[in-house]
């Protein structure tokens, strides 16, 4: 009973803007729908969450592991939330970057010493094979970089936040269809999929499996930071090994997810192709700033299910109107969805496979347009011809 009057008020709500084919919620007869109500309901947890998330975050632990006066700069900073990452390099200015600021800011006019850097080593974990580490308990990453003789000469410590965008993508969890984030690195993927887990495991009761390879969606530690919520991790020894673990999590412990941050390597992209045909709902990220960029990458491509050489008849090749020899996608995608993430304010959602034969065939697909206001709604577009 209560079903069937859910089904009714968020019928009369939606159909009559799909009649005006103005920026919409989507329409219940169209794939993928969108439950007004419920989605109403989760942004407004959603919102309420992100105002918190500064105390989540945790920042104290980074500063507390920088000099003495780059700290005290940052906690009397009032932008910190907006905090991107810090950036010590021996003999240069440190640095800070903040979200959706062009440039970076100068801490202070002196440069960094070997000293400071060596003391900022003693307080963070071990760097792995990635030559990444990390802050126990925390989400933070700190990042190496090091000269000819193996030694760290520079450290790169990105924030790591608690709490995604999930109101951007909510309505498409309900599916169980997988789906593949494309960004540039720093543009928020590995916050959305951290959240994503969490909101899948508590709020949706599945059973989730994070294969975290530097401890970066769980957080430094063998206690898995509570921002994932109830997902189980299994960390990677090494990043040569993140593909071994993903067939052992579907093999070894019954996931109906599985979240991967970073897809990047041909055995990778073939675990994937593998756990999707087992029926196992994915979650991942990789570098790209857009679909195109997957398509042509020939590493990445099998993601969107691949592209290959055909050759037409005489007669397809006339009604198609192009010559005999075209790219085809050759097999179907293990994400049915794509979304690039822009900004972190804007996302173009794909239907991954209408878009990839749109494209080979040199046409402009249809997308959804996400955006969120200054109001911290989410408006859709849907079905606009991508620019």
């Amino acid at each position: 009973m209560r079903s069937s009057l859910l089904m009714s008020v968020v019928t009369s709500v939606i159909t009559p803007a799909i009649k005006s084919k103005s920026c919409c919620f989507m329409s219940l007869s169209h794939y993928p729908p969108l439950m007004t109500a419920s989605y109403r309901c989760f942004r407004a947890r959603s919102s309420l969450s992100c105002c918190n998330s500064h105390a989540d975050d945790d920042m104290s632990a980074l500063f507390q592991i920088l000099p003495c006066d780059l700290r005290d700069t940052l906690l009397c900073d009032p932008s910190q939330d907006q905090l991107v990452e810090v950036i010590l390099d021996l003999g240069c200015l440190p640095q800070a970057h903040y979200i959706d600021d062009s440039g970076r800011r100068y801490l202070r006019n002196t440069e960094v010493s070997m000293e400071e850097i060596q003391c900022v080593l003693k307080e963070i974990g071990q760097f792995g094979g990635d030559n990444r580490a990390g802050i126990e308990g925390t989400l933070h990453r700190i990042s190496a970089i090091r000269n000819r003789k193996g030694e760290v000469i520079g450290l790169t410590c990105r924030v790591g936040r608690a709490r995604g965008q999930i109101d951007m993508v909510w309505d498409l969890l309900d599916f169980g269809e997988s789906i593949l984030f494309v960004g540039r690195p720093g543009v928020g993927k590995t916050t959305i999929v951290r959240e994503i887990s969490r909101v899948l495991s508590d709020e949706l009761h599945k059973r989730v499996v994070i294969v975290d390879t530097s401890n970066e969606i769980g957080g430094d530690g063998d206690i898995p930071h509570p921002a994932i919520g109830g997902a189980r991790r299994l960390q990677v020894p090494d990043p040569s090994m993140q593909h071994q673990v993903m067939i052992e999590a579907v093999e070894n412990h019954m996931p109906e997810v599985i979240i991967i941050d970073e897809i990047g390597t041909e055995s990778e992209v073939h675990a994937c192709r593998t756990i999707a045909e087992r029926g196992v709902m994915l979650i991942g990220t990789a570098h790209g700033e857009q679909l195109e960029n997957i398509i042509k990458n020939p590493t990445l491509s099998d993601l969107i299910g691949g592209v290959v050489t055909v050759t037409l008849s005489d007669q397809e090749a006339r009604i198609r109107n192009c010559s005999k020899s075209v790219l085809e996608r050759k097999a179907p995608s293990p994400f049915p969805f794509l979304i690039e993430i822009n900004e972190r304010d804007y996302w173009i959602v794909h239907r991954t496979e209408r878009s990839v034969d749109a494209l080979l065939r040199g046409k402009k697909p249809l997308v959804e347009v996400r955006r969120r206001t200054q109001q911290l709604q989410v408006v859709i577009e849907r079905w606009r011809t991508k620019a």
